[in-house]
């Protein structure tokens, strides 16, 4: 019998500019450090256990992450959820919550993440535009980018578009669609003009591989880097970074998507 058989699953959003990413780290204010503190507090306990669906980098955002809530007794999630973002800060904000069965996996049961990379040309941005904003450049070849950006998707090696861990062995992944976008009306904290995105889906991602993927676009548009030389890396067993990373602030992880059948309870 499982110690805590009640089990949440929570959707989430922030801006991750004031922390150093999801995971806890000494020291440092980290996204599930700040969940843990304020739920023992809600909670009355320490005993519960807490898991997120993607670890994102330090200020690095989300638009609809997910956490994994375990516990040895029941929750009224209708009162909890306006409680918990009460006492929240006003950079993390909880979306919803739901119960979910003992066997959903938050890590395993994960079908897709989708992230976007946000960023401006031309002119500067406002100094207030960069907590969510990196900039591309004045006048990059945006024909270019497009076809660098439809070179990502299907299966590649994208061993040259990430910092390699120690346990990596299998950088192969494969990329549902890849795409660069004006930045829509509705996002409300972008500038109207001159915002766009690189829209990227897949069942799974490498360390940094987003950023450096973006990091690529932008020198490609701004002739940093030939279309030849991109598709070439994408099938290339050579171990260095084909690029540097782009700046932590653009990226934004949009959504996570779980198998319709993990979710359904008996």
């Amino acid at each position: 019998m499982q110690s805590r058989p009640y089990t949440y699953l929570f959707r989430i959003q922030y801006l991750g500019l004031r922390y150093h990413g999801w995971q806890v780290q000494k020291g440092v204010k980290t996204i599930q450090g700040t969940l843990q503190r304020r739920f023992r507090y809600l909670l009355g306990h320490e005993d519960f256990t807490l898991l997120g669906a993607s670890r994102t980098d330090s200020s690095v955002s989300c638009l609809q992450g997910a956490f994994e809530l375990f516990l040895k007794h029941p929750l009224d999630t209708a009162s909890f959820l306006p409680l918990a973002n009460e006492y929240l800060p006003p950079d993390i904000r909880l979306l919803s919550c739901q119960s979910v069965p003992t066997s959903f996996n938050i890590i395993q049961d994960v079908c897709s993440k989708q992230y976007g990379y946000y960023f401006s040309y031309g002119e500067k941005p406002h100094p207030f535009m960069t907590t969510t904003l990196a900039y591309a450049g004045k006048n990059p070849n945006f024909s270019l980018m497009e076809q660098g950006a439809a070179l990502y998707q299907g299966h590649h090696d994208f061993r040259r578009f990430c910092s390699q861990g120690k346990n990596t062995e299998n950088f192969v992944r494969k990329i549902d669609y890849s795409v660069l976008l004006q930045a829509g009306d509705d996002l409300l904290w972008l500038p109207t003009e001159n915002a766009w995105v690189f829209r990227v889906k897949g069942a799974g991602f490498l360390m940094h591989q987003v950023r450096r993927m973006a990091a690529s676009l932008f020198m490609l548009g701004n002739g940093e880097l030939s279309l030849e030389t991109l598709e070439k890396a994408l099938d290339s067993k050579e171990k260095s970074p084909l690029c540097p990373k782009a700046p932590s602030v653009g990226l934004v992880l949009e959504s996570v998507e779980f198998r319709t059948e993990s979710l359904a309870t008996s």
